[in-house]
């Protein structure tokens, strides 16, 4: 990878030339590139004031409105369990250096560094535009999906409750929907999701990346700590909530090596089931991961994105259904036989943890029609 040399801009330098990275605490990208979509390229220059070596301001975060006309997206992805899913936010607070939604916000003329984090569009009327589309007469019930690009329970959500006021019309509904996140905010919304998991409508997957603090505090710098999504998992449990856990992403070199007791670790709160996603570096995200990896783990960084090109084919990303979550090659080989034995071990994905459809309706329709 190679950058803008900011005292000579135009110059490519590597990254071990680079005089100061972005670091603003709290966040984890390390710098902000231009979209692929723009026409003009930015770099900072010095101004003769020593601007460059100031200490960095905060970075606040910008919320913005996002005024969509709908909240279900549709896809016919085969290596995907669900046909549809919602995205209450556009971009995540959670920063995580990997995430692969990040190149979504090049769509909208900003960078998939750190806009990504820090620009978050909001969508206030998801809760109303649910109601309208699953009162639509064609309307078919199936699962619905929530997480499935950012977070739903980012940090933002405390404030905006977009989540769970869209908890609130799938539970009126009775619709079944699924949840991924990282976050310990969504037992905040365990009085809504207890009463619908009784009805077999609601069920929660908990990602965990690392169990190690030091490693997850850069990686995914405003998600819960390793531990407190453990314990969200014992609590959800608790409350009789089916919850999974999901190893994802898998670094090679960096995390690889505990999978094995982060899913103990779950399996021993209450998870009843388990999947993983070998790490997968699409367009900007690749030259962000590398950068993170240069600045936190530069002795390690050759080796991680070696295996990694070792297992997507020699390159970083692979776009092909089915190939894109597990990878293919030794090294993939070998992580998937490792989840797989230690998931029978443990009892994992022994249950059927299908939702129930049969109980949707839609909003202010009578349980049983009159006979006249």
């Amino acid at each position: 990878m190679h950058t803008t040399d900011r005292k000579s801009p135009g110059r490519n330098i590597s990254l071990q030339e680079v005089l100061r990275p972005l670091v603003y605490k709290g966040r984890g990208a390390a710098s902000n590139a231009s979209g692929r979509f723009e026409q003009h390229r930015h770099a900072d220059e010095d101004d003769g004031w020593g601007n460059l070596d100031a200490d960095l301001e905060p970075l606040r975060t910008e919320v913005i409105i996002d005024s969509s006309r709908s909240i279900i997206n549709w896809n016919t992805s085969p290596d995907i369990p669900f046909d549809r899913s919602i995205n209450p936010y556009r971009g995540c607070e959670h920063g995580c250096i990997y995430c692969f939604a990040r190149p979504s916000h090049t769509y909208l003329g900003w960078s998939a560094g750190l806009d990504f984090e820090s620009k978050i569009l909001v969508k206030p009327d998801a809760a109303k535009l649910l109601r309208k589309e699953l009162s639509k007469r064609n309307y078919r019930c199936a699962t619905m999906a929530m997480g499935t690009n950012t977070d739903p329970y980012q940090p933002l959500e405390k404030q905006q409750r977009l989540t769970r006021q869209i908890l609130e019309v799938l539970a009126e509904f009775r619709h079944p929907v699924s949840i991924v996140t990282k976050s310990a905010m969504v037992e905040r919304d365990m009085d809504i999701l207890a009463p619908m998991a009784e009805q077999g409508l609601a069920q929660v997957f908990i990602s965990i990346t690392t169990l190690n603090n030091q490693i997850s505090r850069t990686l995914e710098p405003r998600a819960a700590a390793p531990q407190r999504r453990i314990q969200t998992i014992e609590r959800l449990h608790a409350a009789g909530i089916p919850v999974g856990v999901m190893t994802a992403p898998v670094i090679p070199v960096l995390t690889d090596t505990e999978l094995e007791a982060i899913l103990k670790a779950a399996a021993e709160a209450g998870a009843m089931s388990a999947g993983y996603v070998l790490l997968r570096l699409p367009l900007e995200v690749s030259p962000l991961f590398e950068e993170w990896l240069q600045l936190h783990y530069p002795l390690k960084a050759a080796h991680v994105m070696s295996i990694i090109q070792q297992s997507r084919e020699g390159k970083t990303n692979q776009a092909d259904f089915h190939g894109r979550m597990s990878g293919s090659g030794l090294f993939a080989d070998m992580i998937r036989q490792r989840f797989k034995l230690m998931t029978k071990k443990l009892g994992l994905n022994q249950r059927d943890m299908k939702m129930n459809t049969a109980l949707f309706r839609p909003s202010g329709q009578p349980e049983q029609l009159g006979l006249f």
